[in-house]
């Protein structure tokens, strides 16, 4: 595990829209992370963890990746948005009090656009997972 005590080293985002706890791993090809469902937190809703914070936390793994190898190399992580989600499915949602592990594999990338595909799991079992296309902000 690497330690991330303080894991907006490694994002461009900040609270309260962060939704990486922590970096489990980060290769070249895979970042792996984990995070606790909070109540209050912005995409809780009834209890539940929603949709669209399944695919923020995908797009965050991808992100707490590229940034933890950019702080690597003594640079700054790059900024990312989502440009286009592919075959999402959402199987279950977890609830507040769950802690997510969700897996980021890069496939491809085109000039300055990242294909990745997410997979979420809660206690090892896959509940969310989808393509996503990110687009790198240039410096």
């Amino acid at each position: 595990m690497i330690a991330t005590e303080n894991i907006t080293q490694y994002l461009p985002q900040r609270p309260p829209f962060v939704m990486v706890d922590e970096i489990v791993d980060a290769t070249e090809q895979v970042s792996r992370t984990k995070f606790e469902i909070r109540e209050g937190h912005l995409f809780v809703n009834n209890g539940m963890f929603t949709e669209p914070g399944l695919v923020e936390n995908m797009a965050q793994t991808a992100a707490a990746g590229t940034g933890y190898h950019a702080k690597q190399s003594g640079k700054q992580p790059v900024i990312g948005y989502i440009g286009a989600l592919k075959n999402l499915n959402v199987m279950q949602l977890p609830k507040v009090g769950d802690i997510i592990t969700t897996e980021i594999v890069f496939k491809n990338q085109v000039m300055n656009v990242h294909i990745v595909q997410g997979t979420v799991y809660n206690n090892d079992i896959e509940i969310a997972n989808c393509e996503l296309k990110i687009f790198l902000q240039e410096s």
